[in-house]
């Protein structure tokens, strides 16, 4: 099997070890997406990609360890720096409503040209900052996996959050005293060891809800 078979077939096996069903041709455009990025990486530096197949355990399969905890169809990835990640989720869930938010000039030109040539219909891509944006309609689940602290990613995004809705927030190894500091208003509802195949590290995601009176 050549190298692009070796990739699928880790992605596949590693789809199926998550518990979500992705067909080829979604397996493929995941995997078209890293082609995008790489070429790109030569002169941006979006993401750090060692190696392809680290690329696929490391942020496609952790992307998508997520998405059997979504909540409803309106997603927005807050800080979705190369994509991730809201490409993967878009790529493998297409019914889902997916908005791409970066403050990053350059990284919003890259989110476009994936949206463009991968035919992202169910995909959107603001320029801005979390706290300066105001859609007319709220999300369902708003997704970080790149903010530093939980604090900080709901103290910037509640605004933006339906009222039965969930924030989930990708961690590495969870520091339960991140959940201190908190606004009022707002608690951890459940923190969920996730299992990523392939990847030795502790992940974890965080899901906070608003504390209703």
């Amino acid at each position: 099997m050549g190298k692009a078979g070796d990739l699928k077939a880790l992605l596949a096996e590693g789809v199926a070890g998550i518990g979500i069903e992705i067909d080829d041709q979604g397996r493929r455009a995941i995997l078209g997406y890293l082609s995008l990025l790489k070429r790109w990486n030569r002169v941006y530096n979006l993401a750090t990609v060692k190696s392809d197949t680290d690329f696929v355990t490391r942020h496609l399969l952790d992307s998508l360890s997520v998405v059997p905890y979504l909540h409803g169809k309106k997603i927005i990835d807050i800080g979705s720096g190369a994509g991730l990640p809201g490409i993967p989720i878009a790529l493998a869930c297409p019914d889902l409503e997916l908005t791409l938010l970066d403050s990053n000039a350059k990284r919003c030109r890259f989110l476009r040209q994936v949206q463009a040539q991968l035919k992202l219909q169910n995909v959107s891509v603001v320029q801005r900052r979390a706290e300066e944006f105001h859609p007319h309609e709220k999300f369902d689940s708003l997704l970080s996996r790149a903010l530093s602290r939980l604090s900080s990613f709901v103290a910037c995004s509640g605004h933006l959050l339906a009222d039965d809705g969930q924030w989930l927030a990708m961690k590495g190894q969870w520091p339960g005293e991140e959940s201190v500091g908190m606004e009022a208003g707002f608690r951890v509802e459940e923190v969920i060891k996730l299992k990523v195949p392939g990847l030795p590290e502790q992940r974890h995601l965080v899901i906070c809800k608003k504390a209703h009176k």
